[in-house]
C-alpha cells in the first residue's frame, strides 16, 4: 500500500512539474511573441513608413517600392494591404497587448490618411505627399502604361469606393475615434460619413467614384465610374459601414440610406434572375473595364444572394428572400458543361451574356497598352491569367441556407439584428461589444508556427520574403503595334508595360502584407494565451 502511495505521489509530481514546465514555456513564448511583434513594428514604423503610411512592397535597400503599381518615395497606398489595413492591425495589437506604442503608430497612420483626405471627404487609392502636380505626373507615366490596370490610366482627381478604399478608411477613422473617444478624429470622420451619404444615389446605390465624372472613354467604351456599382462590394461595404456607424454612434439618420441601399438589390435583379457588376442609370446591365463586358456574373449573384439573406436577418422582411429562388434557378441554368469545368474546379463562367445565358470570355492581343487591346468571344481557351474567365459557385450550399432561413421563425432569424431595437444593460454601450476591426484570420496558430515567426524575424526586424510583386520600370510609351498573342496569358506585356507581376527570382522583399499576416497570427496567439480567447470568440468578433 505504501509503495502504491509513493508511486501515485511520484506520478502526480511528474504531472504537476510537466504542467508547470509547459506553463513556463508558454509564458516564455508569449514574451518572445510580444518582443517579436514590437521589433517588427518598430522597423515598419521607423524605417519603412512614409509619414506614417505604407506601400505594399519594398526592396530591402528601398531603391524601388510598389503599391498596386510602382510608387515614388513620396507615396503611400490605402488599398489593402496598405496604410488602412496596417492601421487596423495596429489597433488590434494595442487591444491585445495594451502597449501604447501600437496606438501611437496607429495615430501616425491615421494622420497620414487625414492628410490625404479629398476635400469632398473620401479617398483615392493612393496619397502623394508631394502634391497634386506630382500625382498627375505619375498618372501620366507609370499609371498610364499599366496595360491591365485601366483604373490607373486616367487621373480623375476624385474619390473611389473601389476595393473598399473609402469605406474601409472611414471605418479605421471610426475605430480611432472610438478607441479613446479622441475628438481629434471626429472632424475627418464626420467628413467621410457625410461624403458616403451625399454620394449615394436616391435609388439607393453608389457609383464607383465620386464626385461624378465622365471623361475617360477607352477604345469606345463609355466611362463607367458613375454607374450603380456592385463590383468589389461597393454597395455592401457602404451598407456595412453605415450599420457600424448606426450601432456605435447611435444616429437615426443612417437608417434611411441603409434601407434604400438594401432595397436596390431587389429592383436591380435582371429578369433572368442574375446580377451584373454595374448598371447604367437606366438600370441596364453595363460593362466597366475593357475586359469586363456587359454581362451577368454567377459569383456576383452568389454574393448578392448571401447579402439578401443577411438583409432578412437584419429586418425580418421576407421581401429580401423573394428574389432568391429565381436567382438559384438562373445559377442552375448557367452551369458549365462538365467537360469545361477543369475536372470540377469551376462550375460557371465568370461572365454570362445578357439575354442568351451564353458564357462569354475576355482575351487580349498585342504587347502594350498603346497598341494592345482586349476583346470578348465565346471561346474558353487562352483565358486571361490576370483575370480568369471561370468561377465556382456552391449552389447547394446557397439552397440549404435559403431553406433553413425560410423554415426558421422570424424571431430566431433576427435575434442578432444590428438594426432592430436592442436592449442594452446599464454597463455596456454598442462600442464595447461591436468590433470594428477589419476582418482578419481567426485561427489560433500552433506553437510551431509561432516559433517560426519569431525565429524568422531578422536582426533588423524584417520578415523578408521571396517572389514579391515587381514591375518593369517606366521607360516610355509602347511602340510595338503588331497584334501578337505572345502576351495572351501573361500578367504583363512587353518592357513598357508597368503592370506588376510576381518576381520569379529569389530576390528578397519587404512585404507589408506578410508583416500584417504574421502580426495578426501572433495577435491571435496573444489573445488566446494571455487574454483567454478561443477561436470561436475570435470569430464572434468578426460580425
Amino acid at each position: 500500500m505504501r509503495t502504491m502511495k509513493v508511486f501515485l505521489l511520484s506520478v502526480l509530481s511528474v504531472v504537476f512539474c510537466t504542467q508547470m514546465s509547459k506553463g513556463q514555456d508558454n509564458s516564455r513564448l508569449t514574451q518572445d511573441v510580444e518582443q517579436t511583434m514590437l521589433k517588427a513594428t518598430r522597423f515598419m514604423v521607423e524605417k519603412v513608413s512614409t509619414n506614417g503610411g505604407y506601400l505594399w512592397y519594398y526592396t530591402p535597400d528601398f531603391s524601388r517600392r510598389w503599391g498596386e503599381m510602382e510608387a515614388t518615395k513620396t507615396m503611400i497606398w490605402l488599398q489593402d494591404p496598405g496604410t488602412t489595413l496596417v492601421g487596423h492591425m495596429l489597433l488590434d495589437a494595442y487591444r491585445a497587448t495594451g502597449n501604447e506604442y501600437y496606438y501611437q503608430a496607429a495615430t501616425k497612420a491615421a494622420n497620414a490618411i487625414i492628410y490625404g483626405q479629398h476635400p469632398e471627404g473620401g479617398w483615392n487609392y493612393l496619397i502623394d505627399f508631394a502634391g497634386d502636380r506630382s500625382l498627375k505626373q505619375w498618372y501620366n507615366t507609370v499609371g498610364k502604361n499599366g496595360w491591365r490596370l485601366e483604373e490607373f490610366q486616367h487621373y480623375y482627381g476624385n474619390c473611389t469606393f473601389d476595393d473598399n478604399v473609402t469605406s474601409e478608411t472611414a471605418r479605421f477613422l471610426l475605430r480611432m475615434y472610438l478607441t479613446k473617444l479622441d475628438p481629434a478624429y471626429k472632424p475627418a470622420l464626420d467628413k467621410a460619413i457625410d461624403f458616403i451619404l451625399k454620394s449615394q444615389y436616391p435609388i439607393g446605390a453608389w457609383p464607383q467614384r465620386y464626385p461624378l465624372m465622365y471623361d475617360f472613354n477607352k477604345q469606345g467604351h463609355p466611362d463607367y465610374t458613375s454607374y450603380y456599382t456592385y463590383n468589389d462590394d461597393v454597395i455592401w461595404e457602404n451598407i456595412h459601414f453605415l450599420i457600424q456607424c448606426y450601432l456605435t454612434l447611435g444616429e437615426q439618420r443612417f437608417l434611411d440610406p441603409i434601407r434604400r441601399a438594401m432595397n436596390f438589390y431587389i429592383i436591380s435583379q435582371d429578369a433572368s434572375g442574375g446580377w451584373g457588376q454595374q448598371m447604367d442609370l437606366n438600370l441596364q446591365t453595363a460593362g466597366a473595364r475593357t475586359y469586363e463586358p456587359k454581362a451577368l456574373l454567377p459569383r456576383n449573384t452568389e454574393a448578392i444572394i448571401k447579402q439578401l439573406m443577411d438583409f432578412y436577418r437584419y429586418t425580418g422582411d421576407r421581401k429580401f428572400l423573394n428574389p432568391i429562388p429565381l436567382a438559384l434557378k438562373w445559377l442552375e441554368q448557367t452551369r458549365l458543361p462538365q467537360n469545361e469545368t477543369d475536372n470540377g474546379r469551376y462550375s460557371h463562367p465568370k461572365f454570362v451574356e445578357v439575354g442568351t445565358n451564353k458564357a462569354i470570355y475576355p482575351h487580349r492581343k498585342g504587347s502594350n497598352v498603346v497598341y494592345g487591346y482586349y476583346y470578348v468571344d465565346y471561346n474558353d481557351t487562352n483565358l486571361l491569367s490576370h483575370y480568369g474567365g471561370k468561377s465556382y459557385v456552391n449552389i447547394q450550399e446557397l439552397q440549404d441556407e435559403y431553406n433553413k432561413l425560410c423554415a426558421m421563425p422570424v424571431e430566431e432569424a433576427t435575434k442578432d439584428s444590428p438594426l432592430l431595437e436592442q436592449t442594452y444593460n446599464g454597463n455596456d454601450t454598442p462600442v464595447t461589444y461591436y468590433d470594428l476591426s477589419h476582418e482578419r484570420p481567426t485561427r489560433i496558430p500552433d506553437d510551431a508556427f509561432v516559433k517560426r515567426a519569431v525565429q524568422s524575424l531578422d536582426k533588423e526586424g524584417r520578415w523578408l520574403v521571396k517572389h514579391g510583386m515587381t514591375s518593369h520600370p517606366y521607360i516610355g510609351d509602347g511602340v510595338k503595334k503588331e497584334p501578337t498573342e505572345e502576351y495572351v496569358k501573361t500578367f504583363v506585356g512587353d518592357e513598357t508595360d508597368t503592370s506588376p507581376y510576381r518576381d520569379p527570382s529569389d530576390a528578397l522583399y519587404i512585404s507589408t502584407g506578410d508583416y500584417i499576416h504574421n502580426m495578426r497570427m501572433l495577435i491571435n496567439y496573444i489573445e488566446a494565451h494571455k487574454n483567454g480567447l478561443t477561436e470561436e470568440q475570435l470569430r464572434a468578433r468578426q460580425r
